[in-house]
C-alpha cells in the first residue's frame, strides 16, 4: 500500500496549464495518500501570466521554478528537461503528471520516461491533424510515451484508439470544466478590473492573440489587428495584450493598428473569466479560452485553420477565421454576432468532476504497480 509520504510531481509552465492543475491539486490535497510536488517550468515567467493565477486558484507556490523562460523550441525544451532532471532524481517521484500540449509537457515527459518514472497526460487524445503546429507533436510524442492518458472527451478516446493508444485510457471529462464551475462564483465576486473600464455586460467584444502563427506573421497580424478596429467600431474592444504579441506589434511597427481598441494588460483567471462570461462575442487563437467561451454559453471567432476542440464546432457557437484573409475574418465576425450558434451540450465535457476522478484512477494504478 501507498503513504502520505510517497511523491507525484506535477510539471506545468503555462497559464492553461495553472487552471488545469488547480482542481487537480486541490483533489491530491483532501487524498492524504500522496504528496504532490509542483514543479513550474518557468515557460510563463510575466506575474500577470503566472504568479497571479496561483494566487487566485488557491494553489500551493510551486516548490521548484526552474526559470527556463524562452528561447526556441529547441532551445526552451533542452533547458527544461536539463534543469528538472536535477529535482526529479532528488524527488524520486512514483508518477509525474504533465497537462496539455507546451514545451514543458514534452519536456516533462522525455524526462520523466529517460528515467523510467511513469507518466500521467492530462487532456490526452487532443488532435489537430496539423503537424505543422508544434502543439500537434507535443501532444503525440506525450500521449506516445504516457502510461496513464487522461482524455477530456470521447473524441480524444478514439483518436488514440486510432494510432493504437487503448491502454490505461480514460475519458474523465475536461478539468478544465471543473475550474470554470467552481470559480465562476468567485470570477463575479472578486474580478476586480473590470471596474477599470467602463463597458456594459454583454456590450463589448473580448480579444486575445498570442499564437506564434499570428503573432509572428506581418500579414496575418495586421489583419487580426484591422478586423478588430472595424468591430470597435460597432462595440467596444477588449484586448488584453500577452507580452509575445505586444513585441511583434513593436517589431512590425503595428501600434497605429490599434487605435480604438482597449488595449489592458495580461489578466488573471479570475478577471478573465469575469469578462469572458460578460462579453457579446470572443475573439481568440487560444485552445483554453475557445473552450472558456463554450463553458461561459459565449459565440467565439477562433483565428486559426483548425481546432482540436471540434465539440465547439459542431454546436456553431465557434467558429474559424482564416487570418490569412482579412475579409475571411470580418465575415466569420459579423456571422457569429448574427447567428450565435444553434445548441449547447456541455456534458460533452464531463460532469464538473474530472479531477477526482483521475485522482482515483492514479492511486488504483500506483497501488497496482
Amino acid at each position: 500500500m501507498s503513504t502520505k509520504n510517497e511523491k507525484i510531481i506535477s510539471v506545468v509552465g503555462a497559464r492553461p496549464q495553472f487552471i488545469k492543475s488547480a482542481p487537480v491539486s486541490h483533489a491530491f490535497r483532501k487524498s492524504s495518500r500522496y504528496q504532490e510536488i509542483l514543479v513550474h517550468t518557468g515557460q510563463h515567467y510575466d506575474k500577470n501570466m503566472s504568479e497571479t493565477f496561483f494566487d487566485e486558484l488557491d494553489m500551493n507556490p510551486p516548490a521548484y521554478n526552474l526559470g527556463t523562460g524562452s528561447g526556441s523550441h529547441a532551445e526552451q525544451t533542452a533547458e527544461i528537461m536539463r534543469r528538472l532532471e536535477p529535482v526529479l532524481l532528488k524527488e524520486k517521484p512514483r508518477l509525474l503528471i504533465v497537462y496539455g500540449d507546451t514545451n514543458s509537457t514534452l519536456a516533462g515527459a522525455l524526462t520523466a520516461s529517460k528515467l523510467h518514472i511513469p507518466i500521467a497526460h492530462i487532456e490526452s487524445g487532443l488532435r489537430s491533424f496539423n503537424r505543422m503546429m508544434p502543439e500537434e507533436i507535443n501532444r503525440i510524442v506525450t500521449d506516445h510515451i504516457s502510461n496513464l492518458l487522461f482524455c477530456p472527451t470521447k473524441q480524444a478516446v478514439l483518436n488514440l484508439s486510432s494510432e493504437g493508444i487503448k491502454k490505461n485510457v480514460f475519458y474523465c471529462g475536461d478539468v478544465m470544466f471543473d475550474s470554470a464551475l467552481e470559480f465562476s462564483v468567485k470570477s463575479e465576486q472578486k474580478s476586480t478590473s473590470h471596474n477599470r473600464l467602463t463597458v456594459e455586460k454583454n456590450g463589448y467584444v473580448l480579444a486575445t492573440v498570442h499564437r506564434a502563427e499570428n503573432t509572428d506573421n506581418r500579414q496575418r497580424l495586421s489583419n487580426i489587428l484591422h478586423a478588430l478596429v472595424k468591430v470597435a467600431c460597432d462595440l467596444p474592444v477588449i484586448l488584453p495584450l500577452h507580452p509575445r504579441t505586444r513585441k511583434m506589434i513593436r517589431h512590425f511597427a503595428l501600434e497605429d493598428c490599434l487605435e480604438g481598441i482597449s488595449v489592458i494588460e495580461p489578466l488573471g483567471y479570475l478577471d478573465m473569466l469575469y469578462y469572458e462570461k460578460n462579453a457579446s462575442l470572443i475573439i481568440t487563437d487560444s485552445g483554453g479560452i475557445q473552450k472558456e467561451a463554450y463553458f461561459c454559453r459565449v459565440p467565439c471567432v477562433t483565428l486559426r485553420d483548425e481546432t482540436e476542440w471540434v465539440e465547439t464546432l459542431d454546436a456553431h457557437w465557434n467558429v474559424l477565421a482564416d487570418a490569412d484573409s482579412i475579409e475571411s475574418i470580418n465575415e466569420q465576425i459579423h456571422a457569429t454576432l448574427t447567428f450565435p450558434g444553434i445548441r449547447l451540450n456541455i456534458d460533452e465535457y464531463g460532469d464538473g468532476r474530472a479531477s477526482i476522478k483521475i485522482v482515483q484512477e492514479v492511486e488504483r494504478y500506483l497501488d497496482n504497480l
